[in-house]
């Protein structure tokens, strides 16, 4: 592999931002330091007003592969990924089939190993009837990210709500576990009122549908359950003031076993926009209150919300236009998650410094991922380099996903990443790919 040197550069890293190059070799962050010449023939890299952030690690993503490749494929997804600075992802269970045993989720790394330009491990999924083959994962825990729980309604068998197999799987799985939580009777009894009373329901109508308790009990049970087997518990997309509650913020990240994450849409979107953007923003759980989105950034900023992710879920438009009951939920979000951040970097809301810890170190801290979310010497080279001077339109001819909609269409973003380095490979750089080497499959120090 060739050698780099990224020159003069602001280096943000584990709370600070220091000035100086970055020397990549054989993969990995050779030397960081304030002036560097090294003996090598290495390509220079001018970082100068630019912003140096390890690569973005997005632990929730949904990319469609295998049996719904008209959404998605891992290529197109994770393509669309680098260049918005997201140099590792965790893909979700519920394809099509559904990673219910062994040889189907060594299927989906293989998928990873032969066509994915950033890093990639994949979640072990779970049903009512396959407890044997979540418990077979334990041999695994050094090489897959985790067990998904679907603990609110998904699609085909993934809705698990059979409380003995939920005891079953927190009693035995040594991996962490990572949950939707939604109450699945709350859901139907609000659906049925509420089409009982207006006949036909509208996008403003999903989170009513998909309230605010259907969330707190799911997650409320999710941490009984952990508590009660000291399970290592990730709860995914928490949307909810009312859920805050559940989470503290009094010990270091390292040794919680209950973790949460936020996505990029709960801070940015509320409820007000169904009316503008309609079925583009349906997604599960829903888009809640303003209330909810002023408490999620509150818990966010004192770090009682651990983690920030995508839960970057692509439909294609035509099942996007379908009447609100038959809409597909989910949002196209993982070339836009660094971006989008970064433009309330710009706003104040949120330091540079404080976004890199949420979607990069936290991260590799949650899942104990070996080497990598730091800029540290001896890691992986997984760097984003971003121009916060130079700005860029969300529009239908830059939009990589194969799905071609983002609801973001039409915002300008504050910051250009102009180069991602995937392993010391500069996969990415001023606009143009360079697709010769693949991502590596995730490594787990547990």
């Amino acid at each position: 592999m060739k050698d780099y040197i990224i020159k003069n550069t602001a280096i943000v890293n584990e709370g600070t931002i220091t000035h100086g190059d970055v020397w990549i070799r054989n993969s990995r962050i050779e030397k960081i330091g304030g002036s560097l010449n090294p003996a090598v023939n290495a390509i220079e890299i001018d970082g100068s007003h630019q912003f140096l952030l390890p690569g973005v690690i997005d632990d929730q993503v949904h990319f469609r592969e295998p049996g719904l490749t008209h959404k998605a494929t891992i290529y197109t997804e994770a393509k669309a990924a680098v260049a918005g600075g997201v140099t590792s992802f965790m893909e979700m269970p519920n394809t099509s089939p559904p990673a219910f045993n062994q040889e189907l989720l060594e299927q989906k790394y293989e998928t990873g190993k032969n066509t994915s330009l950033a890093n990639y491990s994949f979640f072990m999924g779970t049903s009512n009837d396959n407890l044997d083959e979540i418990l077979r994962t334990n041999d695994k825990k050094n090489e897959v990210c985790g067990v998904k729980i679907f603990m609110g309604s998904s699609t085909g068998n993934l809705l698990v709500d059979n409380p003995l197999i939920l005891e079953k799987v927190f009693a035995g799985s040594e991996l962490l576990i990572a949950t939707h939580c939604e109450e699945e009777s709350i859901i139907k009894e609000n659906f049925a009122a509420l089409k009982a009373k207006k006949g036909t329901l509208e996008p403003s109508d999903h989170p009513i549908i998909r309230n605010v308790d259907a969330c707190f009990e799911s997650s409320f049970k999710a941490i009984q359950y952990a508590k009660k087997y000291n399970t290592r518990l990730h709860i995914l997309h928490i949307t909810t003031a009312k859920e805050l509650q559940l989470f503290g913020n009094m010990l270091p990240l390292k040794d919680k076993r209950i973790t949460s994450e936020v996505c990029v849409h709960h801070l940015h979107f509320t409820s007000d926009d169904y009316a503008r953007l309609g079925n583009q923003i349906k997604c599960n759980p829903a888009i809640k209150a303003p209330d909810n989105r002023k408490a999620l950034w509150e818990a966010l900023l004192d770090d009682r919300l651990d983690v920030i992710a995508t839960d970057h879920a692509p439909h294609t438009w035509a099942e996007k236009q379908e009447d609100y009951e038959h809409a597909h939920a989910g949002l196209p979000l993982i070339q836009h998650s660094l971006g989008l951040m970064l433009h309330y970097v710009k706003e104040g809301k949120i330091s540079i410094e404080k976004v890199v810890e949420k979607m990069s170190h936290a991260v590799a801290q949650c899942f104990q991922i070996k080497e990598r979310g730091f800029i540290r010497e001896e890691y992986y080279a997984d760097l984003v380099l971003v121009d916060m001077n130079q700005s860029n339109t969300i529009q239908k001819d830059n939009i990589l996903y194969k799905c071609g909609w983002s609801p973001l269409e039409g915002m300008t973003l504050p910051a250009t990443i102009n180069y991602t380095f995937v392993n010391g490979h500069p996969v990415y750089g001023k606009g143009v790919f360079d697709e010769s080497k693949r991502g590596m499959r995730l490594s787990f120090e547990r």
